[in-house]
């Protein structure tokens, strides 16, 4: 089986429910894994937002998750990362930061890595930090997209 992220919240490609975003709940929405490889060491989970290249000028980082057990099934909603390490995201805090489109609906990306390493990055760590940190140990990959509109 191959290494998949699902939402039990939303389907690939759908809209992300309103209470996830920056403006309102700002909780992140429930995750599903599966396929973990038998050699993943960790897990990374990267949330961004390419569509706004044109507003923001750059891809905006939204989730930086590291250093997951490669154990973890499940992430619920509103999710204390304990087992895990949270960096920062473009919002300058740490943890998660919702959707937040200034223009037009966004699609965003909810990206899953499996890794035959740890990170070992503390929580000031950004996207791309953790990018920098995990070349040469995926193992598996697998990607999550939802819309949000303002």
């Amino acid at each position: 089986m191959a290494l998949s992220l699902t939402s039990p919240a939303f389907d690939d490609g759908e809209a992300i429910p309103r209470e996830y975003g920056y403006q309102n709940e700002n909780v992140n929405p429930p995750l599903a894994i599966a396929g973990v490889p038998e050699d993943a060491e960790s897990l990374v989970l990267l949330m961004d937002d390419p569509d706004a290249r044109a507003p923001a000028g750059k891809v905006w980082d939204h989730w930086t998750v590291f250093d997951v057990d490669p154990a973890t099934t499940e992430i619920p909603e509103d999710w204390s990362a304990a087992d895990a390490t949270e960096g920062r995201n473009d919002y300058g805090e740490t943890g998660y930061g919702g959707p937040n489109p200034p223009d037009r609906e966004h699609t965003y990306r909810f990206r899953l890595y499996a890794l035959d390493a740890s990170l070992g990055l503390d929580a000031s760590a950004t996207k791309a930090d953790v990018e920098a940190a995990m070349e040469g140990h995926v193992v598996a990959e697998a990607q999550l997209a939802g819309t949000y509109a303002p």
